[in-house]
């Protein structure tokens, strides 16, 4: 079994964080040696487990990492490879935002589906992957820099949330 994205979120933070398997194990309401299978890829984290493990270290990679884990990967991937400093992702976050509008602002969006060409719905799905771009840089910006000034992730995506309750656009 290959270590998923929430198995390698998890022994990153671990790593950061000095933390042993005993002591995640505690904060996910397991026995260390699950942790330890669950990093090897032998064992594949529950719901609970990575729920209480993501609330323990409260860092958006976690929550991206469940988040991908749960869905199958229609969601933000953790950037592992990209330079994640604070100010870089603030930097490509401008940039990303900004292509995306770029495409936005170049849409047909007057006309229906069958109305369009091909080069139309390829410009469309153009647009749409920029969108996706803008918000994989957006959600890791929010991460590094809730990691950086010491928000909690989880935090404000809850305030967030009471926000849109209050103007109903939640039920």
């Amino acid at each position: 079994m290959a270590i998923g994205h929430f198995p390698q979120a998890l022994k990153d933070m671990m790593k950061q964080k000095g933390d042993t398997l005993a002591k995640v194990g505690r904060a996910a309401h397991v026995d260390g040696s699950q942790i330890g299978k669950i990093i090897k890829g032998s064992r594949k984290p529950s719901k609970p487990v990575m729920h209480a493990a993501a609330l323990h270290y409260d860092d958006g990679q976690l929550y991206i990492a469940a988040a991908a884990e749960v869905t199958g990967g229609a969601s933000v991937p953790w950037l592992s490879g990209a330079d994640l400093h604070p100010s870089s992702a603030y930097i490509k976050t401008i940039e990303e935002i900004r292509e995306a509008e770029e495409a936005l602002l170049k849409l047909p969006i007057t006309k229906h589906s069958e109305q369009l060409t091909d080069r139309e719905r390829g410009q469309i799905k153009g647009a749409l992957l920029e969108q996706i771009e803008a918000i994989t840089a957006l959600t890791h910006n929010v991460a590094v820099q809730c990691r950086k000034y010491g928000f909690s992730y989880l935090g404000l995506w809850s305030e967030h949330r009471s926000e849109m309750a209050s103007k109903h656009y939640l039920k």
